[in-house]
């Protein structure tokens, strides 16, 4: 779907079931995506990236051709418009969500081109005027990261995600094109 140096992001397939499982069960990474009692097996994975899927478009990351992550994006629908507080934006706003599911490929920058590649191609090919993540307070290695890439502090959103048993505080993150 779309090359971007080391990296190739393609579409999410049916086969790709079973990684998600791995990466999903992974405690350091559901330390950051999903929450640590919210491991994943394959009846929910399937359930929640292939069967109640919304209008995310899900793709699997590789790296020098080795499946290492998850990026999903989504245009901002009125519901979410509202969450964020643009219901009255006529921009072209998209969402997007990401985690890194090989350990082994922490730390490396990979996460930086990830997002830097997801920029360009919905900057170029969605016409994406702004893009909105809203990762937890606490996540400051994504924020460092995303802040590398240009995306910058909107404000607070109050107990936003429950992770791990309690509502959690996240930013809106926000890069202009």
């Amino acid at each position: 779907m779309y090359r971007f140096h080391r990296l190739f992001i393609r579409k999410l397939e049916w086969e790709d079931r079973n990684l998600l499982v791995k990466w999903l069960s992974t405690p350091e990474v559901l330390k950051f995506y999903e929450g640590r009692d919210r491991m994943f097996d394959l009846e929910k994975v399937e359930s929640t990236f292939y069967l109640q899927k919304g209008h995310e478009t899900g793709c699997i990351v590789e790296y020098d051709g080795v499946p290492i992550g998850y990026v999903q994006f989504y245009k901002l629908d009125s519901n979410c418009k509202e969450d964020y507080g643009l219901i009255h934006s006529n921009e072209i706003l998209y969402g997007m969500d990401q985690f890194i599911g090989e350990v082994d490929y922490w730390n490396k920058g990979i996460g930086t081109q990830l997002v830097t590649a997801m920029i360009d191609f919905l900057t170029t090919f969605k016409k994406a005027e702004r893009i909105l993540m809203d990762p937890q307070i606490t996540n400051s290695r994504a924020i460092h990261c995303y802040e590398k890439c240009g995306f910058q502090i909107v404000r607070r959103l109050l107990k936003r995600e429950l992770h791990e048993g309690e509502y959690r505080d996240c930013w809106l993150m926000e890069y202009t094109h």
